[in-house]
């Protein structure tokens, strides 16, 4: 295509302009015919993923380059003082890509509980940028529950960025066939933000040798009166205890259904019956 790159970005809406290495969508809003009623949907004008960018690193990026640009992140803001619970079931269908990022506010002395399945689709990324002011409290209790080929992936960057701010992340997760299980977590904690308290509990467990899971909990500390956390392991079925129940009567399935149920339970147990439900039929069919 000849011409200069104002004429072929005329002439072609899908044209890519390069740009240290990355992709950058520059004619985004006629990648789709407008339509004549009803606004568009504003979509993210950040890079295209590549593997060199570190939260990208296990991810599925020929999956997300299928429906780049994504939609811009949801925007979540809770009011100073106020306190709110919320669950969500990612249950895409067999070969979906979804991409959920969220921003989180937390204003002073306020309080945000998430519960979050991630379990669907080809690619299933769920992200969480959070800002917590004076005495803010963020928990995650997440579980992804993946097999075959799929990818899934949570990911977390929470900012302490006033004193007496705590955060508790609570991540199981439970991998079969060729399925790659990710959560990739940073805790960051500004200059000045004394007293904060901050947990991160990251568990895997494998059921095939081909599936892999990967953890990177991270601490940034600027301040010195803090009491941060992390841990992150990952295994297989404990033989012996599956010997054990087996040795009792309780058929082979029934028993890592049970030991597998349990171990899921520290992230699902208080996300309510929907996502118990989603999470251990899930469970069922990987088994």
């Amino acid at each position: 295509m000849r011409g200069s790159p104002h004429e072929r970005r005329r002439q072609n809406p899908f044209f890519f302009s390069r740009f240290r290495g990355f992709a950058w969508v520059i004619s985004q809003w006629h990648a789709k015919p407008r339509k004549r009623e009803g606004s568009v949907s504003p979509v993210t004008a950040v890079p295209l993923p590549n593997r060199r960018s570190e939260e990208w690193r296990y991810s599925d990026v020929e999956a997300a380059a299928s429906v780049w640009p994504v939609p811009v992140p949801k925007s979540i803001a809770i009011a100073p003082g106020a306190s709110e619970t919320r669950a969500l079931v990612q249950d895409a269908d067999e070969g979906s890509v979804l991409i959920r990022d969220h921003v989180v506010t937390v204003g002073a002395g306020g309080s945000l509980v998430f519960h979050l399945l991630n379990c669907g689709g080809r690619l299933g990324r769920v992200t969480f940028d959070v800002t917590l002011h004076e005495g803010a409290h963020f928990e995650l209790n997440g579980a992804i529950v993946g097999g075959g080929a799929q990818t899934l992936e949570i990911v977390t960057d929470v900012t302490h960025a006033e004193p007496g701010a705590t955060s508790r992340q609570v991540v199981r997760s439970v991998l079969g066939g060729s399925a790659t299980g990710s959560y990739l977590g940073t805790i960051r904690v500004a200059r000045g933000a004394q007293r904060t308290d901050a947990e991160q509990s990251v568990k895997a467990m494998l059921l095939s040798r081909t599936a892999t899971a990967n953890a990177k909990p991270e601490l940034e500390i600027f301040a010195d009166d803090v009491k941060c956390a992390h841990g992150a392991t990952v295994g297989e079925l404990d033989a012996m205890g599956l010997f054990y129940m087996a040795a009792r009567g309780l058929p082979p399935a029934v028993a890592k259904r049970l030991m597998l149920q349990a171990f899921l339970a520290d992230a699902t147990a208080a996300g309510g019956e929907a996502l118990e439900a989603a999470a251990l039929a899930r469970l069922e069919a990987l088994l």
